[in-house]
């Protein structure tokens, strides 16, 4: 019985992992799927280019709930089922799984960082509370969410390993933290090249260009003004 119930909690950890609030929540919001402008990722960060910091905040909020609730459950009410540290690690590696290949959205997920910062407060809110300071220090200083997120993958593993210990959890920990770096392969190399965005800059969501355009027909209106009294002197001199 309690491998069957492992295997529920896994279960059901992965699909909680699987819904992608950035999506839900913009469209929840009436704003643009956040796949499909920015950087093309269903995260906060990419949500806030969308220029709704409410819509930003709900989707950080709800992602790393998503990874935290799963892992506190177990860890409140697994021991009455026989669930050990072992399934505590499994169900929170599945949540950040979930997370990244969402059964729910074609597989299309996002780079984890708020799931995984949920699943290492549940973990242990000591460690996550470290992890999250590094971030806040590194995006502090350099304004860069990407390299943020991944020097705080880095120092997570060494923050368990040489605090606390190793077992079934650091083996989750260093997984996610591997996948982390993974997927934020195009990040490292736009920062290499000086190409990467910084935190707070905009690239505009589709429908979002009105200003611009606005502008664009103002401009070519006094064009067309300015030509057209041109002709009229023209034509009278």
């Amino acid at each position: 019985m309690e491998t069957l119930y492992t295997v529920a909690a896994v279960i059901a950890a992965y699909l909680i992992g699987s819904l992608s609030f950035a999506v839900i929540v913009s469209r929840a919001m009436g704003l643009n799927d956040p796949r499909s402008y920015g950087s093309g990722n269903p995260g906060a960060t990419n949500v806030l280019r969308s220029g709704n910091k409410t819509a930003a905040i709900l989707t950080l909020l709800l992602d790393a709930l998503k990874g935290y609730v799963p892992v506190l459950l177990v860890v409140l009410f697994g021991a009455r089922f026989g669930l050990r540290e072992g399934t505590v690690a499994l169900v929170g590696l599945a949540a950040f799984v979930g997370h990244l290949w969402p059964v729910f959205f074609r597989f299309r997920g996002g780079k984890g960082v708020a799931t995984a910062a949920g699943v290492l407060l549940a973990f242990n809110p000591w460690l996550g509370a470290a992890t999250l300071l590094t971030w806040i220090i590194i995006a502090g200083f350099f304004r860069y969410s990407s390299l943020a997120a991944l020097v705080a993958a880095v120092f997570a593993p060494f923050y368990q390993l040489l605090i606390w210990d190793g077992g079934p959890l650091a083996g989750a920990i260093v997984a996610m933290s591997l996948l982390l770096v993974w997927r934020h392969l195009p990040n490292i190399q736009k920062l290499i090249a000086g190409t990467e965005s910084k935190l707070g800059s905009k690239k505009k969501a589709p429908g979002r260009a009105a200003p611009a355009d606005h502008a664009a027909r103002q401009a070519a209106k006094h064009a067309h003004k300015h030509s057209h009294k041109h002709s009229d002197h023209g034509a009278k001199s």
